[in-house]
C-alpha cells in the first residue's frame, strides 16, 4: 500500500514516495500554484523581530550596489 498525505494546495491525496516527483503536492499544477504564491508574496514567513528591514538598501545610497 502506498502511503499518502493530503496535498497542501488542493487537499487531494498525494503519494509520499520516490515515484511522486511533486511531493508533498499531488501534481505539478499544485506545486506551481504554491510557487506562484511565494513569488507574489501571498505566502510569507512572519518576522516578529523586524530584523528583515535591515536588508534593504539605505535611502541615501541609490546605486543598488552592495555595501
Amino acid at each position: 500500500m502506498t502511503k499518502t498525505i493530503e496535498c497542501p494546495q488542493c487537499g487531494k491525496p498525494a503519494r509520499i514516495g520516490p515515484d511522486n516527483a511533486y511531493r508533498p503536492f499531488c501534481s505539478r499544477r499544485c506545486k506551481l500554484i504554491d510557487l506562484g504564491d511565494w513569488l507574489d508574496e501571498s505566502n510569507r514567513i512572519p518576522d516578529p523581530t523586524g530584523s528583515a528591514g535591515g536588508m534593504l538598501p539605505d535611502d541615501a545610497d541609490d546605486s543598488g550596489l552592495p555595501h
